[in-house]
């Protein structure tokens, strides 16, 4: 049986996740979340996100960009033209396998995604760039924590697709 696929998002309420290449608020304890929990796994991730994540590759991270780009590939680092084709690259890896965008990364793995690891920041923020609507497909929450800071209340929760 293949790993499950799992997507990791921080958004707001109207599902922006990025402006001017940057993400849209500065919550340090959903950036600690995020870190931990992809942490040791495979990370599947468009060449933007690749590009400004400068620590992508520590903690055990393997990354697999989504890139027409093969110079992108080095060691440890590997490239694939499409996301069927990073998606296959990361099931042949070993440990768990995490979608971290962007848009369209996001767009194309909704729909085969197992499990969505959800930080939903509740509030309207500018942006220009989206999470996919998944509020109309069939999750079922199966854990949840809220929280807030100085700045935004926001909710943690995992959704497993309904099957």
């Amino acid at each position: 049986m293949p790993p499950p696929i799992n997507l990791i998002v921080a958004c707001g309420e109207n599902r922006v996740i990025g402006q001017g290449r940057r993400l849209p608020f500065d919550i340090p304890e959903d950036k600690r979340w995020f870190h931990d929990r992809t942490a040791n796994t495979t990370v599947v991730l468009g060449r933007i996100c690749y590009e400004i994540w400068p620590r992508v590759r520590l903690d055990g991270r393997v990354p697999v960009v989504v890139s027409s780009n093969p110079a992108l590939a080095q060691p440890g680092v590997h490239v694939a033209a499409t996301v069927p084709a990073a998606l296959a690259i990361a099931r042949a890896l070993p440990g768990e396998i995490m979608v971290c965008g962007g848009q369209r990364i996001y767009e194309e793995t909704l729909p085969v995604a197992d499990r969505i690891l959800l930080t939903l920041v509740h509030a309207e923020v500018p942006g220009d760039v989206f999470f996919p609507e998944w509020r109309h497909l069939p999750w079922r929450e199966t854990w949840r924590r809220e929280s807030a800071d100085a700045n935004y209340r926001y909710t943690f929760s995992i959704l497993e697709r309904a099957r």
